[in-house]
């Protein structure tokens, strides 16, 4: 990382956003652990990939949020900073709505979203890849790899091959554990 990604990095307040994504501290994964912490994965393997994008990265942090807490007060989100506006457009970009179903929303995301809505979406899907390790449903294991492929795949293809390369390698180490339960 150069230095001006150093300073550009150090200036971004992650904090308050953080303090909002404590709200999915109580829900639970398929494969464990919690929404919480799958937010930060996924800033994390953001930032592994060398993405420093403010709201990019804020907007990690909280992906979730509207999507699984529905009581959630958006206005919360919106009066967070000054990028609070653009970190909760990015967000709706990438939160399914309530009469979409998942093909039809993760075909939405890759025809009408926005770059960092690709890239966020593509990272999300690496952070539940990861933990589909620790899934048992065979069937669910079965049918989100074979999603990740048909949906993901042109999404990653598009915005970052390094991250559609380890997708590969998620979707195939899944498929060899498949074969074996």
């Amino acid at each position: 990382m150069s230095r001006g990604e150093m300073l550009r990095l150090k200036s971004v307040f992650l904090a308050p956003y953080m303090q909002l994504a404590t709200a999915l501290i109580g829900k639970t994964r398929e494969g464990g652990g919690n929404m919480f912490r799958h937010q930060i994965d996924t800033m994390a393997t953001l930032i592994d990939y060398g993405y420093i994008d403010s709201v990019l990265l804020k907007a990690s942090v909280v992906h979730d949020l509207i999507e699984d807490v529905p009581d959630f007060n958006h206005n919360l989100l919106l009066t967070v900073d000054f990028e609070s506006p653009q970190v909760y457009n990015l967000v709706l970009e990438v939160t399914r709505q309530a009469n979409e179903t998942k093909p039809a929303f993760l075909t939405r995301i890759y025809q009408q979203g926005s770059r960092n809505a690709k890239i966020l979406k593509v990272a999300d899907r690496i952070s539940n890849m990861i933990a589909l390790g620790f899934v048992i449903d065979r069937k669910f294991i079965d049918r989100y790899t074979e999603e990740t492929v048909k949906y993901i795949f042109p999404i990653a293809e598009e915005v970052d091959k390094s991250m559609l390369s380890e997708l590969r390698s998620l979707v195939e180490s899944r498929r060899k554990y498949l074969e074996f339960m």
